[in-house]
């Protein structure tokens, strides 16, 4: 089998999934592949989708954006800032899953707003361009706007 060019996804794929202390089998498992499909896309001998892709990002708790540069399915350039920002998110230790999605939820309805196309929202959909209608509703109370006045008082 001839080995496409994905060897810098297998190298970084292997170097997460020892950082995380996981075998081949345990990480296969986890992401509902088979070990021999995994280890060849280690080996760089397959490119995988997307959507195992993203299944063992979920498995090894990154960001599957990362790995979609990697394999090719991002352009690096154009989207690597919408990449650092989502994975710095998606790694905080400090929030829990339901509020790094928020966040997420936010920031591409901040981009939108803006012109940019979103990515990826948390569950892996696609969104393309101005067709998009993300979460907009309460974006900008949530994350403060330009004519917010401090605090909001309630009567009473």
């Amino acid at each position: 089998m001839a080995s496409l060019n994905v060897g810098n996804l297998g190298d970084y794929l292997r170097e997460q999934r020892r950082n995380a202390q996981l075998s081949l089998r345990q990480l296969a498992d986890a992401a509902g592949v088979s070990n021999p499909y995994l280890s060849q896309i280690e080996r760089g001998l397959r490119k995988p989708s997307a959507e195992v892709l993203q299944q063992v990002a979920k498995a090894l708790r990154i960001s599957a954006e990362t790995l979609y540069v990697r394999a090719g399915i991002l352009d690096a350039e154009r989207d690597r800032d919408d990449v650092e920002t989502r994975a710095v998110i998606l790694a905080d230790p400090s929030l829990n899953e339901r509020q790094k999605q928020v966040l997420l939820q936010i920031y591409d309805s901040f981009r939108k707003e803006n012109g940019f196309r979103g990515t990826e929202d948390g569950d892996g959909t696609a969104h393309q361009g101005p067709g998009y209608g993300g979460p907009t509703a309460g974006a900008g109370d949530a994350a403060g706007s330009d004519t917010d006045d401090g605090p909001r008082r309630t009567a009473g």
